[in-house]
């Protein structure tokens, strides 16, 4: 009898160099946190840095991250446009927003190969109210000096020397985290996705986000719940007993 459990090594290369083209979901990962490092060694080690990427269900397509970050984006515009009094807080009494660490505040980029964990709420934050200086139709968010300064950390009541982010004028610095945070209300579990195609959910999943603001039709669900691992179909092959458990152990 002969054995086909590695019939795709006899491919002519050119069949070969097809599967290494294609790729496909193996599954979803969902809340990776500070797992961030541990994860991308260990699908490093399973399929090769070049074997293995994350992507997001998007309306139907699997779409960069980059391409789903401007979802993300996207519904904290649509929340901060339609609550003007949290605009003007942020504009007159916030200089800086950040999420897990003050130094988020340097992050100007989605893309964080460089942070233990992602922050992603802080950007979307500044980018919103930096588009609005410049919207006659937002008086109250004026512009900005560029430059460090002294802001009081609402939470912590400590004293930090950061950059000022464009639009926010005022001397505090905001957390945007937990319930327990100052910032809750800009909480990705608080602000809805803009658009219901995005929403989704698995049976059975249960995680933080699902128990805090508007859960599975928060922009965090949408983002956790739309995650996906892609592998490159000749090395999920190659892979032996894992592709019956491609993210075990992760």
């Amino acid at each position: 009898m002969v054995d086909r459990s590695n019939w795709w090594e006899a491919l002519p290369p050119s069949a070969a160099a097809n599967l290494a083209e294609v790729w496909i979901p193996v599954g979803l990962p969902g809340f990776t946190g500070e797992q961030k490092a541990r994860r991308q060694a260990l699908f490093d080690a399973r399929y090769g840095v070049d074997g293995w990427r994350l992507g997001h269900v998007v309306r139907g397509r699997v779409v960069s991250p980059t391409e789903a970050i401007a979802e993300y984006e996207a519904s904290y515009r649509a929340f901060l446009l339609v609550n003007r009094a949290l605009v003007d807080f942020l504009a007159s009494q916030c200089g800086n927003v950040y999420d897990n660490a003050v130094d988020n505040v340097y992050d100007t980029d989605y893309r964080q190969p460089h942070t233990p964990s992602n922050h992603y709420q802080d950007i979307s934050v500044r980018r919103v109210i930096a588009e609005l200086v410049d919207d006659p139709a937002w008086p109250e968010v004026t512009a900005t000096d560029p430059g460090d300064a002294d802001l009081l950390d609402f939470g912590t009541g400590r004293h930090e020397r950061v950059p000022r982010a464009s639009g926010m004028r005022g001397d505090g610095l905001l957390q945007i985290r937990e319930p327990d945070s100052p910032g809750f209300v800009l909480s990705p579990a608080v602000v809805p996705v803009h658009d219901p195609a995005l929403i989704t959910t698995i049976p059975n999943r249960m995680e933080w986000y699902h128990l805090e603001g508007c859960g599975h039709l928060s922009v965090e669900a949408f983002w956790q719940m739309s995650k996906v691992v892609e592998v490159r179909y000749d090395r999920f092959l190659a892979s032996g007993a894992h592709r019956a458990d491609p993210l075990a152990d992760s």
